[in-house]
């Protein structure tokens, strides 16, 4: 798509190739799933899927669709349905496209078995709950499921969990003494770390990984940025300064008034606003580049505008460059910082690009 507006993403090919690899080289004995689920962290999955096509060891994915999508465009590789299947239907496309699939319940379980024909090859990913408590099978329901595929031929059986903690202070120490508990002597794959255990936690990296948010260039720990991992920013999203207008003291910004100069100011309008995915909540002081030079927003984010404060950027006016995360035309501004000061996280601002915005794949 393509807009007079001067709104672009841009998302690096090297940056996301630099940062599987670096994953890969975090657990060299271990494999891993390029996690790509919600259109790959909003860079999309098919410039995530041509850019590992011949690297990953796997792909993971949430809806069966979407691997059926992706068998149809010559994915040989591994492909894991990370919440399972939902329906009779997707048990079958399991066992006709050669699909992986998370099982966290005993109805997930039984609808497989009484689904796939028999002899047919299965591969099942075995999740446990082991203190998340979202999905996952609890001890007991554990040994009725290890009875229920004990008959099972064809079976290529993995054991996972999800960390609820690895990017905190509690770390990941408790739910590896569960899950040891209720595995057992259980010797089978194991599946465990996603990018927070994986960059932080050596013991979990086990036989597959799973890194979702690194992929992207983006640190899952508050107190340690992207950079500072070695982590490239994958998307960069770019504008330009529209207008300028020139304050005095007293001066209020944009809707309600929220921002009130405390000195004459001059200010840029940039053509960016939480229609095209920027965080509606981002106050005012929310790092942003312009023309080389990092400054803050001002005020309230408009449906298709914001504002800055060019008071010390005197050179920059209409046209001039702006960056709203990540390694644009006008800096580096890490996705972290602002989703930060807006108080969320960066995969959020990464889903929440909207379609508006035009997208280059660069490099």
């Amino acid at each position: 798509m393509m807009t007079s507006r001067p709104i672009r993403a841009r998302i690096s090919r090297s940056a996301f190739l630099h940062n599987y690899r670096l994953a890969k080289g975090l657990a060299p004995r271990a494999r891993a799933w390029a996690v790509i689920k919600a259109d790959a962290y909003g860079h999309g999955q098919w410039r995530a899927v041509e850019t590992l096509r011949d690297e990953a060891d796997g792909f993971a994915v949430l809806e069966c669709e979407n691997a059926v999508a992706l068998r149809a465009a010559g994915v040989k590789q591994p492909i894991l349905l990370l919440e399972g299947i939902f329906s009779a239907r997707d048990a079958l496309t399991v066992a006709e496209h050669r699909l992986t699939t998370v099982v966290h319940c005993l109805e997930q379980l039984e609808l497989l078995l009484a689904s796939v024909p028999g002899g047919s090859p299965l591969a099942i990913y075995l999740k446990i709950n082991t203190g998340m408590n979202r999905l996952g099978l609890n001890a007991v329901d554990l040994a009725r499921a290890r009875k229920m595929l004990a008959g099972v031929d064809n079976l290529t059986l993995t054991m996972m969990t999800h960390f609820a903690e690895a990017d905190g202070g509690r770390g990941v120490n408790e739910q590896l003494e569960r899950f040891s508990a209720m595995t057992g002597d259980w010797t089978v794959p194991v599946s465990l770390a996603n990018s927070a255990a994986l960059l932080r936690y050596p013991q979990t990296h086990a036989d597959w990984v799973r890194p979702g948010i690194m992929l992207y260039g983006s640190s899952p720990f508050a107190e340690c940025s992207a950079a500072e991992l070695g982590l490239q920013a994958v998307m960069a999203l770019d504008s330009e300064i529209i207008a300028v207008q020139q304050l005095v003291q007293g001066d209020r910004v944009g809707y309600g008034g929220t921002f009130v100069a405390a000195r004459p100011m001059r200010i840029g309008i940039v053509a960016c606003g939480y229609a095209d995915g920027y965080p509606r909540h981002a106050p005012s002081g929310t790092p942003v580049a312009v023309q080389g030079c990092m400054t803050e927003t001002v005020g309230r984010v408009s449906m298709d505008m914001l504002a800055c404060d060019l008071t010390n950027i005197p050179e920059a006016g209409p046209g001039a460059p702006v960056t709203l995360w990540g390694n644009g035309l006008a800096g580096y501004v890490p996705a972290d910082a602002v989703a930060k000061a807006a108080g969320t996280i960066a995969y959020e601002l990464f889903c929440a690009l909207a379609p508006r915005v035009p997208v280059r794949f660069v490099d």
